[in-house]
């Protein structure tokens, strides 16, 4: 396929595409470029970010992920996280045409079960279900293949790195930190400070948090976030007890988020936040053990569990962003084209100081 989109771009024939074997490196292969259907777009991807699912359950060791039977990844196009500028609609495309910049939702749901019709096409509950870049193609390529249901507007005043880091993390920390109910009527604590929790930081500042706290374990990680402006003060789990009680008098955080996806990290959030307090649990993995009469029953505690997040939260985000005068891409601290992808994931897998993301050379 080549053909000629309004102005001098062309689309090529074939691309590159990474690929995760599941021994901790990535492979490219050319692959063709496919040309959209009914209700689909080709979109050139300007900027994918690369998520700590995918590290902990596809670039490390994919045939060995628990629940599924069979390995979950379908050996495509690796990349849940893509945004970029459309360049082709397929037949009865209606809200996206060329030229327009979209973000990806990162699940083609079925459209039809009551859960994609809430727009949580993440509980698709249909044996059609697929996420891009793990049973079918996703966003480390020049190129990815989207149906028009799963896109949502990037504002003009947001780049592709800010849309590639809604598409996911962004998204995520928004939900969980909905269902909390974050305001200004009290202070937000923010456990685990990678890419996930460092959203949850400034996204918890954009909805108007008194103050923004952070654990982490990593002192460069730390570092990283204190750099960002995001944060009061960030504290070493070794410190949490003592400076977080300083902190509050005592009396705990309204609101409290888990992104570490660690025993002690939920046990952090829990433990701190304050009576009738909100809690959140976003983090993939581990597990969660808690004295319950103390500190769950007797502090009247609410518990909330998130996975990702709605197309309309999506698109409320982005735009909630703008108003804020938020930039997801503060939190980036390294990027790569996709030549570089081997550095690119190792470095991810390794731990970043912040967030990896794969950007264009051509559209930006």
């Amino acid at each position: 396929m080549t053909t000629t989109e309004p102005g001098t771009r062309t689309v090529p024939e074939t691309m590159p595409g990474i690929y995760l074997p599941g021994n901790s490196t990535t492979e490219m292969r050319q692959v063709p470029v496919p040309t959209p259907g009914p209700g689909q777009l080709l979109v050139e991807v300007g900027a994918a970010g690369i998520c700590g699912t995918d590290i902990s359950y596809i670039y490390r060791e994919y045939k060995t992920h628990r629940g599924i039977d069979g390995p979950a990844y379908r050996g495509v196009v690796s990349g849940h996280e893509p945004s970029g500028r459309v360049v082709a609609a397929g037949p009865g495309c209606g809200r996206f045409g060329v030229g327009d910049r979209v973000i990806v939702y990162h699940i083609a749901g079925c459209g039809l079960c009551d859960n994609c019709r809430r727009g949580f096409y993440i509980s698709c509950t249909a044996a059609s279900r697929e996420s891009y870049g793990w049973q079918r193609d996703g966003g480390n390529a020049r190129y990815v293949l989207a149906e028009e249901r799963t896109c949502v507007p990037l504002p003009a005043e947001l780049s592709y790195v800010d849309g590639a880091l809604i598409a996911c993390g962004f998204g995520t920390a928004y939900e969980g930190l909905r269902r909390i109910g974050v305001s200004g009527e009290g202070d937000l604590l923010v456990v685990g400070l990678g890419p996930v929790g460092l959203a949850a930081g400034m996204i918890g500042r954009g909805m108007g948090a008194r103050r923004v706290v952070g654990v982490e374990p990593s002192e460069v990680r730390r570092g990283w976030a204190d750099s960002l402006g995001i944060f009061d003060t960030t504290v070493a789990p070794s410190e949490a007890d003592a400076e977080l009680d300083r902190l509050t008098g005592g009396a705990g955080f309204a609101f409290t988020i888990d992104a570490s996806g660690s025993a002690p990290g939920r046990s952090t959030a829990v433990e701190h936040a304050a009576e009738w307090g909100h809690v959140s649990f976003i983090g993939e993995g581990g597990r969660f053990d808690s004295e319950v009469s103390d500190t769950l029953l007797h502090k009247q505690l609410t518990l909330h569990a998130s996975w990702v997040t709605s197309l309309q939260a999506m698109s409320d985000l982005a735009t909630n962003l703008v108003a804020w005068g938020l930039r997801p891409e503060a939190v980036v601290s390294d990027r790569f084209t996709l030549d570089k992808a081997d550095q690119a994931f190792a470095l991810a897998a390794g731990g970043s100081r912040g967030k990896v993301v794969f950007v264009s050379d051509s559209l930006q």
